[in-house]
């Protein structure tokens, strides 16, 4: 891409020291000076290159990794600029940092994070995607936005979304909102993407969770868990996360927490973080810079999990219904029974057993029934929701 702009833009005189920053790396910057007489050599990278009486800036950037067009971008502004370096999975990924030069010691000092969150983004995911092109964090007038290799950051340097915890639960004041989720993105969005915008849930349903891997990394496991279902309250249920083939319609605004949610009851169904770890590394390995449907990630999840998911997917991903989970207890026989209402007969979600005290005594993959050990106490067994679901418990 390249960036024209003239000396007078705006009667900004000094836009000499104004950047222009892109997707990519900058090839270089060249300008001219109506006050230099003499030629300057052509010379490559962040060195400029002044060209005499000349009223035009121009900077070259190249992208070499596939993108998509929505993540193009360019921005102009009088921004600082400080460069550093990730030594990450596939060796050293190249960090730069464009603030507006008012604001470079907030910057600093907040921003510090980026390098933590790429580590923490990197063992739960897999290697940076376009390390050829680097990463970088520019500040912009509006919220954010995952310009692939180049994120925009306007959230006015205050931790959670604007200073305010989505989740309710104080978690999301733990970190920084838009740089955790637009860099998210670089995974899921950037380099796996949705053919249609009617499978939108893919990109941000994985980076809204990533969000609780990142809670996670910083917090803990139980912090980010409260983080992730403390934001279910947000769930509006109005429409199906898919929408409309062929017409650039997305599904409903849920595609962000409702999508979240199919992530962690998938996670919970795995029940063995490790493995999770495996599912989203290969997902981004196997459709590595990959237009993608739902259909196909739905497909691949099945088979790395070993059962058809396909009733809990259009349970979740294609209706509205939140099931019932209906419990009965038999005492005589020491065994629960289950039943799942308004749902697909094959439907099936992770559900928990609990005591009173609220710890969880064991994650069960939707079984039809249980059998209970005598040592527990009748009243204090409860079976607890841990995914998108109502319990109705029986005796």
């Amino acid at each position: 891409m390249q960036i024209t702009i003239t000396t007078d833009l705006n009667n900004n005189a000094n836009l000499i020291r104004s950047e222009a920053v892109s997707n990519g790396r900058k090839l270089r910057h060249f300008f001219g000076d109506p006050l230099v007489n003499d030629d300057s050599s052509f010379k490559h990278g962040n060195e400029m290159i002044l060209i005499p009486n000349s009223t035009q800036h121009y900077w070259t950037w190249q992208v070499r990794n596939p993108i998509n067009t929505y993540n193009a971008t360019f921005y102009i502004g009088d921004y600082a600029h400080w460069h550093d370096t990730l030594h990450g999975e596939k060796g050293v990924l190249d960090l730069d940092f464009y603030p507006l030069k008012y604001n470079m010691a907030k910057a600093k000092k907040h921003w510090a994070v980026t390098k933590d969150m790429l580590r923490c983004f990197e063992y739960w995911m897999g290697p940076y995607p376009f390390y050829e092109d680097g990463y970088k964090l520019v500040e912009a007038p509006y919220l954010g936005m995952e310009h692939q290799s180049a994120v925009a950051y306007g959230n006015e340097y205050k931790m959670g979304y604007r200073g305010k915890d989505r989740s309710g639960t104080g978690v999301g004041l733990s970190f920084d909102f838009i740089i955790v989720h637009e860099s998210g993105h670089e995974w899921f969005g950037n380099n796996i993407t949705a053919r249609d915008v009617a499978d939108n849930w893919l990109h941000e349903g994985f980076t809204s969770y990533s969000e609780t891997l990142f809670a996670e990394w910083i917090k803990g496991k139980d912090s980010a868990f409260a983080y992730t279902t403390g934001k279910w309250a947000l769930i509006k249920n109005d429409r199906p996360l898919i929408g409309d083939y062929g017409v650039h319609k997305e599904g409903s605004g849920d595609i962000y927490e409702k999508g979240a949610a199919v992530v962690h009851m998938i996670r919970l169904m795995i029940n063995n973080d490790s493995t999770f770890r495996q599912l989203l590394r290969g997902l981004n390995r196997d459709f590595y810079h990959k237009i993608v449907t739902s259909k196909e990630v739905e497909e691949y999840i099945s088979r790395f999990v070993g059962r058809d998911l396909k009733a809990f997917f259009d349970v979740y991903l294609r209706s509205t219904n939140i099931p019932t989970l209906t419990c009965t207890t038999v005492v005589k026989d020491r065994k629960i029974h289950f039943e799942w209402k308004d749902a697909n007969p094959l439907f099936k979600a992770p559900i928990a057993i609990s005591r009173d005290a609220g710890k969880t005594y064991k994650i069960l993959q939707s079984p039809d029934e249980m059998t209970y050990d005598t040592y527990l106490v009748r009243r204090d067994l409860r079976v607890k929701a841990v995914g998108l679901y109502k319990v109705e418990e029986k005796q």
